[in-house]
């Protein structure tokens, strides 16, 4: 049962793994928006750039690991006679 439930959690595609990075960014640029408010000026603004390039970084991180996986489920099949 629990396996079941573990496998939701799972990235298994690009469109899912899209989705994912999707909703870092608009969560991201949310809190971005809150320290422009929070933190007028040059301040804010880094904030804000922080706070998308984590998201830039996060989305190359998954896109690889998922092409890793990929690669290595790929491997792992037997060859095709």
């Amino acid at each position: 049962m629990l396996k079941k439930i573990g496998r939701l959690f799972i990235i298994k595609t690009r469109f899912e793994a899209c989705l994912i990075i999707y909703a870092l960014a608009a969560g991201a640029m949310a809190r971005g928006t809150a320290y422009l408010h929070e933190f007028p000026g040059y301040g804010g603004q880094l904030l804000l750039v922080a706070c998308s390039g984590s998201v830039f970084l996060a989305g190359a991180k998954i896109f690889d690991c998922l092409r890793y996986e990929q690669a290595e489920a790929r491997a792992a099949e037997p060859p095709a006679a």
